[in-house]
């Protein structure tokens, strides 16, 4: 049976004893490193399912490691780290990191970010090693080469804003979205000052799509940061 490979990037030499047992419990396979130096090696050499990575290393920032590895990899990459502003948790988003969790953290809730990430990259092959054109997620099914879009095989009539939306989340589900990201996606030139129009329209479209509004099961808020489309268990 195979193990995932998870690269531990932790200058803390008790948080990441503590990572590295909680992995091990599980039955992963792990590497670990303690500078970003050592990460960027290891992630080459070893190619890694996820990376889970602290921001705050001795010899370089864990953003600049990020916009390395993206430079060569869409591998997963997890960060944890005791910055919590959200000015800290956009800028590794933006870079290209899959997901920020804050220390100080559960084990409980790194091992279920890591989950939704194995998940995700389960998909991610799976689409890739098939020709369709349709995403399906729970309900919700997505026919992109008529279009459509629909829920429990009624279709829902979107504005073109919301019709790229909704692609744009289902092609990262599970993934966090900046503002930014977004609106450089969809309006090409739109502005960070833009972001209340983003959610407006994210409004509108929650409406179409979600039983319950107020309590969505499809595309979560991630209040200053962004959006993320839930993975529906099948």
């Amino acid at each position: 049976m195979y193990k995932p490979r998870i690269l531990v990037v932790e200058d803390d030499k008790a948080v990441r004893n503590l990572i590295t047992t909680t992995l091990e419990t599980q039955g992963y396979q792990y590497h670990t490193a303690s500078t970003g130096g050592e990460s960027i090696m290891e992630a080459i050499s070893n190619q890694p399912d996820v990376v889970i990575l602290d921001l705050g290393l001795p010899d370089m920032d864990g953003v600049d490691i990020i916009k390395k590895i993206r430079g060569w990899s869409n591998m997963p990459i997890i960060v944890v780290s005791a910055r919590s502003e959200d000015r800290d948790k956009i800028d590794a988003l933006d870079a290209g990191a899959d997901d920020f969790l804050t220390k100080p953290f559960s084990v409980e809730e790194l091992l279920a970010r890591l989950r939704v990430t194995l998940r995700r990259l389960r998909y991610d092959v799976e689409k890739a090693g098939k020709s369709s054109s349709v995403f399906v997620n729970g309900e919700l099914k997505i026919d992109y080469a008529a279009g459509c879009a629909y829920i429990a095989d009624a279709e829902v009539h979107l504005t073109p804003i919301e019709y790229r939306l909704l692609c744009l989340l289902a092609k990262n589900v599970g993934k966090v979205l900046t503002h930014n990201y977004i609106l450089k996606e969809v309006w090409g030139n739109a502005l960070p000052g833009d972001t209340p129009s983003l959610r407006v329209f994210m409004a509108t479209l929650r409406k179409k799509i979600e039983k319950n509004p107020s309590q969505p099961q499809y595309i979560q808020t991630h209040i200053g940061i962004g959006y993320r489309m839930l993975r529906i268990p099948e």
